[in-house]
């Protein structure tokens, strides 16, 4: 059974790292909305991490591109038709968490939609209660301790974009219970839950929340913060998914 992996902005690294790898790119899957975003490559890319099999999407649609909830959970549908039952979220995040910096890892342990919108309209209910599972949570910390990693565990909220977020809604996202807050995941982990696949989810701080940090905030730093982790978070996949695949 293969083991989905979703890569967010600049975190491709991992899809390199594959054994007897099999690329195809998106637009030779009819109906696959494309991404235009710098950072995500457009491929899903079948290979194996020490025996077991991987399916990654290298790169992901978003709502701010103009894609409905429906399209940019295209890739999680695509996912299950291949008989994926658990699949690794990866996502570049905003730190919200003053215990966080830009390069850390965060296990998401729960979310908030503020998208406006849910793949699942016209369909039916699911349970949300674990959305993010707690078994899989449980083993990327054991794995991450072994690797040196202290991985700590956050609520992802996720906005619509394009635009970054101010300081006043950073400080609203803090008072509800957010330490982290991106632009996609929420979604895709609805899809999933729906289609029965357990969700692991992992986020990267590419970049400190607007108001933490004296600084302005632009897509060139998500993308250079990747690339600076992306050996550890490649580490850390691979572990994750072998152990998965045993």
């Amino acid at each position: 059974m293969s083991i989905g992996v979703v890569l967010g902005s600049g975190l491709g690294g991992f899809a390199d790292s594959l054994e007897d790898r099999r690329e195809t790119p998106y637009s030779a899957i009819p109906g696959w909305p494309l991404s235009s975003v710098a950072g995500h490559a457009g491929k899903l890319i079948e290979g194996r991490v020490d025996g077991a099999d991987v399916i990654v999407l290298a790169g992901r649609a978003h709502l701010y591109e103009g894609f409905t909830a429906q399209q940019v959970t295209f890739g999680i549908r695509e996912l299950a038709k291949r008989g994926v039952q658990s699949v690794i979220l990866t996502n570049a995040a905003g730190g919200i968490n003053l215990d966080y910096r830009a390069g850390d890892l965060v296990l998401i342990s729960d979310h908030i939609n503020l998208q406006g919108t849910n793949p699942l309209e016209g369909a039916t209910f699911i349970d949300m209660s674990e959305a993010y599972s707690l078994e899989y949570r449980t083993l990327a910390r054991g794995i991450g301790a072994r690797l040196g990693l202290n991985l700590q565990e956050g609520v992802y909220a996720a906005l619509r974009g394009p635009s970054f977020e101010t300081p006043a809604e950073i400080r609203y996202l803090r008072s509800i219970g957010a330490d982290l807050v991106g632009m996609s995941t929420v979604l895709e982990t609805i899809a999933a839950n729906h289609a029965g696949m357990k969700v692991l989810g992992v986020s990267c701080v590419t970049n400190m929340a607007a108001g933490v940090l004296p600084q302005k905030l632009n897509h060139t730093e998500v993308l250079e913060t990747g690339e600076r982790v992306k050996g550890t978070l490649t580490a850390l996949l691979r572990e994750i998914v072998a152990a998965l695949g045993r």
